[in-house]
């Protein structure tokens, strides 16, 4: 039996496990600041706005 099909669905895996929680954690940070603010406070902040489709345009949200 070949590991490497393995190794590769165990890579992929973790990269999109990580990436869950990356945005997990920017959801996090932007609802505990109460308000979308122009800028994204930080990476997770960021790439959880980018994922979900959330920006802020002239001081509104749109989602």
């Amino acid at each position: 039996m070949s590991w490497l099909p393995l190794i590769i669905a165990a890579l992929l895996s973790i990269t999109v496990l990580v990436g869950y929680v990356m945005v997990m954690v920017g959801i996090r940070r932007q609802d505990k600041a109460l308000s979308l603010r122009p800028h994204p406070g930080g990476a997770s902040a960021s790439l959880a706005r980018r994922v979900t489709g959330c920006y802020v345009r002239d001081g509104v949200s749109w989602t």
